[in-house]
């Protein structure tokens, strides 16, 4: 039974669910789908997280129960660049959990970390002592202990869980992931895609083998699901499937506008539950603030390799802080000649802006990655940080990366045939053409 196919528990268990329930009760479930109580009808699309994973759970007595491991974790945000983190289950950010409303959820929580902990379930409706904020709520979870948290799930749609132990630090070195919920009854016209995806912000200096959590306001590593572009995996959707995107934002910081090329959607979710369809509205980009998810739906109806990125334009750029010096218009004459004398190597770049870094590929410091770049289609993409792709195809095989878009012949920008030019009286060499006064006269 493939992943990403919906699922029921009468596909489950089949019809011999009456003979299977008791060995059901202690069998690791991978894909979450087993109803806990009898007769109860599970239909809905599991989720898919890019470049993550979801979390195994037993079910144990009608109880799913789930085990997080915090624990130091080595991370690569893309090719060329690591470092030491702080995660769930070997994974930064953590598994996302997936069940249904109504289920009873059992948490255990052990902590291989040097410092305490907690367990905080973001958004979720429970009782106080649940709640997981450190000497409020509960003990801090010491070195070497587990926890357990217990619930009942009463509510559907797109929480979050993260540390609420020394937040700054904890959820800074990434110990933060996404809850999802299922409604226990249908709503809505049923997605055939639901992803996951998690926005966070960091600060990695160029070499140093951890993140700062103690940064304010120079992140330079901006990720989806802990990745920067180019390691981020693209999002692959037939055409005239319906899809939801799920998007959490758990950055110290940044709000995130993420805006989505080629398509128009609507906001269904935010985390405090459903939007009714009457108060629903088309938007191009959605703002995802920190501590907030956001969820959006459309129909893949049209075919190509669509960019999806934070329009903050500084969020699609890595390892980039405010000390680089602005050369914008600088004529370096013959600098580079005099410097190369004393240093081979020198290059002045930056003068006509920062694509050229991305086409030059030159040597970066180690563990470290440029500032843009990533091989498309065509040339070198010139952004990185918070960017992927949505890959949308007539037919697919599978969901693995259908490698690049073979648009039509006549639907590509391309350079102007001089034919073309002529027939519509264009003369690239003419002075630029005039404007119209578009001042409001009166009288």
């Amino acid at each position: 039974m493939s992943s990403e196919a919906p699922v029921t528990r009468r596909r489950l268990l089949g019809s011999g669910a009456a003979t299977l329930a008791a060995s059901a009760l202690a069998t690791t479930v991978t894909r979450a789908a087993v109803a806990d109580t009898p007769g109860a009808e599970h239909d809905y699309t599991p989720v898919v997280v890019p470049n993550g994973a979801k979390l195994p759970f037993k079910l144990v007595a009608g109880v799913k129960v789930f085990h997080l491991v915090a624990e130091e974790v080595e991370h690569e945000y893309a090719p060329g660049i690591k470092a030491r983190c702080w995660g769930y289950n070997g994974h930064v950010h953590g598994p996302v959990l997936e069940a249904v409303e109504g289920d009873r959820v059992r948490i255990y929580v052990t902590n291989r970390l040097p410092a305490a902990t907690t367990l905080h379930l973001h958004g979720i409706l429970l009782d106080n002592g649940m709640d997981g904020v450190g000497g409020l709520n509960q003990n801090p979870i010491k070195p070497g202990e587990t926890f357990k948290y217990e619930l009942t799930l009463r509510q559907h749609g797109t929480g979050m869980y993260h540390s609420h132990h020394d937040e700054m630090t904890q959820m800074g070195l990434g110990m933060t992931g996404l809850f999802v919920i299922h409604p226990r009854t249908p709503r809505g016209p049923k997605v055939d895609r639901d992803f996951a995806l998690m926005l966070h912000e960091w600060r990695v200096n160029v070499g140093a083998s951890r993140p700062d959590p103690n940064e304010m306001s120079e992140f330079n590593l901006l990720t989806i699901n802990g990745k920067v572009f180019p390691g981020t995996d693209a999002l692959v959707v037939k055409k005239g499937q319906r899809v939801r995107i799920r998007i959490g934002n758990l950055s110290a910081m940044d709000h995130h506008p993420i805006h989505l090329h080629g398509y128009r959607f609507h906001i269904t979710e935010t985390d405090g539950g459903a939007i009714p369809e009457s108060a629903q509205w088309p938007e191009t980009t959605v703002l995802v603030p920190v501590g907030s998810t956001r969820t959006i739906e459309f129909v893949a109806d049209e075919p190509g390799d669509w960019a999806m990125h934070c329009h903050m334009t500084h969020h699609v750029m890595n390892q980039m802080g405010h000390g680089v010096p602005n050369l914008i218009g600088i004529k370096p004459g013959q600098l580079d000649a005099k410097v190369s004398r004393i240093l081979p190597s020198y290059m002045t770049m930056g003068e006509n802006g920062m694509a050229d870094m991305g086409a030059m590929q030159m040597p970066v410091p180690k563990n470290s990655i440029p500032m843009v770049g990533g091989r498309g289609k065509y040339d070198v993409i010139t952004m990185g940080g918070m960017f992927t792709i949505l890959k949308v195809r007539e037919s697919l095989s599978g969901y693995a990366d259908p490698g690049w878009y073979d648009a039509p012949a006549g639907t590509i920008a391309d350079l102007a045939p001089h034919t073309d030019l002529s027939r519509d009286g264009i003369d690239p060499s003419a002075p630029s053409p005039a404007v119209s006064d578009a001042k409001i006269r009166f009288g």
